[in-house]
């Protein structure tokens, strides 16, 4: 394509770059996006037209701006539109006042500014460093303009982009998708990586090689989904955890989405995230603006360890917001376990008593404390407490708890509404809902219409008043079922398709307020589990539940994949009953203990029913947990390489003081083997650690030759390290 360049754009990190070519025709392509070789101090970076103007001809496209051969489909474009020449995977589509649906942005400006817009309404990344580089193409007939506003986090090694389309022209134009991020590659020699699964089987991490067309997953539940997670990588084939590159994303959203690639016929690459389009639309009035979520993606050149510790430390650092994100999360227990919906107060302040006796230090009050709540038909919306359960009002339960040393917690499911509840029975019309259409009941509760005003207003006020009236340290935060019968009275018919996306606004709202109006509370999410555990609930609250599976050796691969994209602090974790609950299966408080110190730990059990040997078994390891829990909540984590990838699993934490905690789990025995050593990463070549008390070896050795880990004649065995750096030995 004998087409020239009019601008190259730039931004860098301190070790990836991201460099735009605007062509002379006004297209703009993906120019390159890696490794850093640009030392150029101008924003224009390197000359890069060659990008387009060598890509060889190929038949069977149309020619563009009757141009001899400039296939517009062939090019790596940053924004493709639906229609024109284009015939690929649009990231924008509208439908313009006549019925039309073509249109044709091209390059009008751009701008660096060190501050980047506002994203109102929505979560988004934040640092004290930053540069965001502004790309304006206007729509040749309307006048419509679309701004790709995309971010550059130095230290981090991450960027962000988001696009904002601005209506100029008048009559009412519908928005029928706009994509938070497309890439483009040249190539498809790649393999997807996402991460899927079910409730209790969360974020199970899926590879496999592009072919050609169109894969991925997508969310259509109303919430990102117990089984898919707004998250991609593409990666080169050989990719593993230390060696190889990719280029990963995720989105800052809690509703429908999608990652979808396409591979074309002439073996190309377009990846988009984004709002799922078949239940959404938007129309904007002359002036008026909508904008995407914010995606966050990044280059790597060494690997999944270090896509994985640089998403940690940025959404640790630059998306979690919460007083808490830096603070020690207490130890808890939660009741749900232990009594479900059966429980009187003097029940409780006996699991209160036994838990302060091993160590906790927050007690959960799950669901069953208010209104006439004895199961699951009835009460949710009426958030008062049930005196006749609780022996009086909440506020002195919350009382008799904190009077033996305990922090005191609630769960909330502020999002649904029972038939069989005081607020339906004076706001039925609160109900999303089809008119003329009984709503379908799931887990008998019924969906409140979050896209509407006073809805928001009523929950706000209410919150706010629970909050305020009583001493609540922390609030768990729970959606028990996704979104079905989509309708708003508020919305006009064309506008229906509006209401998933307004409902996840209204929602952003209202934890917007409360979170801001109680800053001390320690907020967690939760949605049957881990059905939204995504960037943008951890915009707002620190930590999220993974999943209501608490098997142990379930959690292995639901924590895996989890950790894959997100920091450990904010995994909830917790020790539970055997045979466990969800999969009847027995394994050893030690190691129900080693799997639940991957992330945010706690106890989801009853202390009424163990023996005293298991009591004091909970009490010696909480008393270790707290004297490892910085390093533990907040240690650098990287997955370890095993000898058998289906039968083991093993991580290490690495402290700011060098501190380091190595965790091994083998899941079945096998008779006549032998185990295999475990090598370590990330450690200081010379450095000495005194292993466990006992041995002392080099970090060099520690990761060429690397722990043995210890011979067992049973199933499910956990073993644990601490290796203490030793100051006085390094060289």
């Amino acid at each position: 394509m004998n087409i020239k360049a009019r601008h190259t754009l730039q931004l860098t990190t301190e070790k990836t770059q991201l460099n735009l070519v605007v062509l002379e025709t006004g297209h703009v392509i993906w120019g390159y996006l890696g490794r850093r070789f640009s030392d150029a101090a101008d924003e224009s970076g390197p000359e890069l037209d060659y990008v387009a103007h060598e890509i060889a001809r190929a038949s069977y496209m149309a020619d563009t701006d009757n141009l001899k051969d400039y296939k517009l489909e062939q090019l790596p474009l940053l924004y493709p539109a639906y229609g024109n020449t284009d015939l690929g995977m649009p990231a924008h589509s509208e439908c313009f006042p006549d019925g039309s649906r073509v249109s044709d942005f091209r390059y009008e400006s751009h701008c660096y500014v060190k501050e980047k817009p506002i994203l109102d309404g929505l979560p988004s990344a934040f640092a004290d460093v930053s540069q965001t580089l502004i790309v304006s193409l206007k729509e040749t007939i309307s006048g419509d303009s679309l701004q790709i506003i995309l971010t550059a986090y130095p230290e981090y090694d991450v960027y962000t982009q988001s696009v904002s389309y601005h209506r100029k022209d008048q009559g009412s134009l519908k928005l029928e998708e706009l994509t938070s991020l497309n890439l483009s590659f040249l190539r498809d020699d790649f393999d997807l990586l996402t991460l899927s699964g079910a409730w209790g089987r969360e974020n199970e991490i899926c590879r496999r090689a592009l072919v050609q067309g169109v894969q991925g997953l997508e969310s259509r539940r109303g919430a990102s989904g117990h089984g898919q997670n707004p998250f991609f990588c593409l990666c080169d084939p050989e990719v593993t955890e230390d060696h190889g590159d990719l280029v990963a994303g995720t989105l800052l959203y809690s509703g429908n989405f999608k990652v979808l690639a396409q591979v074309d016929m002439h073996q190309n690459t377009r990846v988009q995230l984004g709002i799922q389009p078949d239940n959404f639309s938007w129309h904007l009035e002359e002036g008026e603006s909508f904008t995407t979520p914010e995606a966050v993606f990044m280059s790597c050149t060494d690997g999944l360890d270090q896509m994985s510790r640089r998403f940690h430390r940025f959404f640790s650092e630059c998306v979690i917001r919460s007083s808490w994100k830096k603070r020690q999360r207490p130890v808890l227990i939660n009741n749900w376990e232990a009594t479900y919906f059966d429980f009187d107060k003097q029940t409780l302040c006996d699991l209160a008593e036994a838990a302060v006796e091993v160590g906790v230090e927050l007690f959960v009050l799950d669901d069953g404390w208010f209104g006439q709540r004895n199961d699951d038909t009835s009460s949710l919306g009426d958030w008062f407490p049930n005196v006749e359960k609780l022996g009086g009002s909440l506020q002195d339960f919350i009382h008799s708890i904190k009077k033996k040393g305990l922090l005191f917690g609630l769960w909330l499911e502020p999002e649904m509404i029972s038939e069989n509840s005081r607020l339906y029975q004076e706001h039925p019309d609160w109900v999303i809902q089809v008119p003329g259409r009984k709503p379908q009941a799931v887990r008998n509760q019924f969906v409140l219409d979050l896209s509407r005003s006073e809805i928001q207003d009523y929950l706000i006020s209410i919150l706010d008043t629970l909050l305020t009236e009583n001493d609540i340290d922390y609030i768990k935060w729970d959606m028990n079922r996704n979104l079905t019968d989509l309708y708003s009275p508020t919305l006009t018919p064309d506008r229906q398709l509006e209401i998933s996306h307004r409902y996840i606004l209204g929602l952003y709202r209202i934890l917007e307020e409360i979170t801001h109006r109680h800053p001390q509370v320690l907020f967690e999410s939760c949605a049957g589990g881990g059905g939204r555990f995504d960037g943008g609930m951890l915009f707002y609250m620190p930590q999220i539940w993974t999943s209501d599976d608490t098997d142990a050796i379930a959690r292995l691969n639901i924590q895996k994949g989890t950790a894959l994209v997100y920091p450990p602090a904010a995994m909830g974790c917790h020790i539970s009953a055997v045979p466990n609950h969800q999969v009847g299966r027995i394994t050893s408080m030690e190691t129900r203990n080693a799997v639940a110190q991957q992330g945010n730990f706690g106890l989801e059990l009853s202390l009424l029913t163990l023996s005293e040997a298991e009591k004091a078994k909970c009490k010696e390891l909480i008393a270790v947990y707290k004297e490892n829990r910085q390093i533990l909540q907040f240690g650098e984590q990287s997955r370890l390489k095993v000898y058998d990838e289906a039968n083991e699993a093993a991580w290490q934490k690495i402290g700011s003081d060098g501190e380091v905690i190595v965790t091994h789990i083998n899941i079945l025995n096998k008779p006549n083997t032998v185990p295999k050593r475990l090598r370590l990463k990330h450690l200081d070549f010379q450095q000495r650690y005194r292993i466990n008390d006992d041995d002392i070896r080099s970090g060099g050795e520690l990761m060429q030759i690397g722990l043995m880990i210890p011979p067992t004649v049973e199933d499910f065995v956990a073993v644990t390290w601490t290796l203490h750096p030793l100051s006085e030995w390094k060289k």
